[in-house]
């Protein structure tokens, strides 16, 4: 399959849909999931328009990773999340839903189970105010 650039994150790059920003700068953006598994599900994607891993050349999968981990430690702190899921799926058979290479961050803490993923999406004003307590904690 071929990238196309009219899939949804494409579009928020492009600023043409809304997103919850989290962070960005010339290389990726992090920005709300929609449907949250968790409190603070957070995506982190390139600019660069690859479809999946393993398209994405290695000098922006490092740019990539370096801000999920970036995004990822706020996301802990803003949460007080004991530990933090890292998921990136690569194909429709792995669970990609959304052909624009992302990873997943997810605070975790015992006790508290994932929602399904892709099933309601969350209302604005919780996703605005998640991204408000994350872009907090990315300052130093």
């Amino acid at each position: 399959m071929a990238y196309r650039t009219d899939n949804v994150f494409a579009k928020i790059l492009r600023g043409e849909l809304p997103a919850h920003r989290v962070y960005e700068d010339e290389h990726s953006l992090a920005f709300m999931d929609l449907m949250p598994q968790a409190e603070g599900h957070t995506l982190v994607i390139p600019r660069y328009p690859a479809e999946d891993l393993l398209d994405l050349p290695p000098e922006h999968l490092r740019h990539t990773v370096v801000t999920a981990q970036r995004v990822a430690q706020a996301v802990k702190r803003a949460f007080a999340a004991e530990g933090i899921m890292l998921a990136q799926l690569s194909g429709a058979a792995a669970g990609q839903t959304v052909f624009h290479v992302h990873f997943h961050i997810l605070p975790r803490s015992g006790g508290i189970d994932l929602r399904l993923h892709a099933r309601k999406p969350a209302p604005s004003e919780l996703l605005a105010e998640h991204a408000r307590r994350i872009r907090a904690a990315l300052e130093p």
